[in-house]
């Protein structure tokens, strides 16, 4: 491959630094190599600490991006690495973006929201992008059977691309055990973007995201979040006490 990522550790985590991670996961899609990508922020950071299984999807996952504002500053201040802020949103807006000019027939799923929102999410990348083949769409509240028939539609269809939005853990656990279902495929939890998409939801505005503070706007939208919100400060205070023992060689037990 062009170039392959270098891995960084946030908390005891692994996150994947590269410059052009579309066209890394394009290079993939054309060796038939499946990969799981997870979107990492500081909320699911703290989740890891507490979530066992959580953290070890983390671990296996072949690509974990800098998606929130708090990993990439951590890896900026604290391990003194240059990075962007890579939002999960974004990478996949992208992936849909070059897949559709590419026109190699690569095949797209959605999975994930409330009823109807995942096939609007579908129908809004189809209108921007004409070359896109979407395989299909399924929401993300169902009963046991129906989530058995999601299965074998998935075997059946074998999608190329897979985006699961079911927040987080929910999506990474669920990747992680059904991924073998199509093990060539790309799986990218998207959390929310399907309300973005398919426009149930707007996202916060350029220069907030621009100054890391998408988060604000979110607090603002959804008051309801400020109890996750709490994950910030702890993050924050368990990545300075995180870093001091490293400086001082002393060992800090991690999942």
């Amino acid at each position: 491959m062009s170039e392959l990522p270098r891995k960084f550790s946030v908390l005891g985590l692994p996150v994947h630094v590269m410059t052009n991670y579309p066209s890394w996961l394009l290079e993939c899609l054309q060796e038939g190599m499946g990969v799981h990508v997870v979107t990492l922020n500081a909320e699911m950071t703290m989740q890891a600490e507490r979530n066992s299984s959580l953290a070890k999807v983390i671990h296996s996952a072949e690509l974990v991006i800098p998606d929130g504002a708090g990993v990439v500053l951590y890896l900026r201040w604290l391990l003194r690495r240059k990075v962007q802020r890579t939002p999960g949103i974004e990478l996949a807006e992208t992936l849909l973006q070059e897949i559709g000019q590419l026109g190699t027939g690569t095949k797209v799923f959605f999975y994930g929201g409330a009823p109807g929102v995942a096939a609007k999410a579908s129908e809004f990348w189809l209108s921007q992008v004409p070359g896109l083949i979407v395989a299909g769409s399924h929401s993300g509240f169902h009963s046991q059977q129906e989530e058995e028939q999601l299965r074998q539609t998935l075997t059946q269809l074998q999608p190329q691309v897979i985006f699961v939005g079911l927040g987080v853990p929910r999506q990474e656990l669920w990747i992680a055990n059904n991924r073998h279902l199509c093990p060539q495929a790309i799986w990218i939890g998207v959390g929310g973007s399907f309300d973005i998409w398919s426009g149930v939801k707007t996202r916060a505005p350029a220069w907030l995201a621009d100054n890391n503070l998408e988060w604000l706007y979110r607090l603002y939208k959804e008051p309801w979040r400020w109890q996750r919100m709490l994950a910030l400060p702890e993050f924050a205070l368990k990545a300075l006490i995180y870093r001091f023992f490293q400086v001082f060689g002393v060992s800090v037990a991690s999942n």
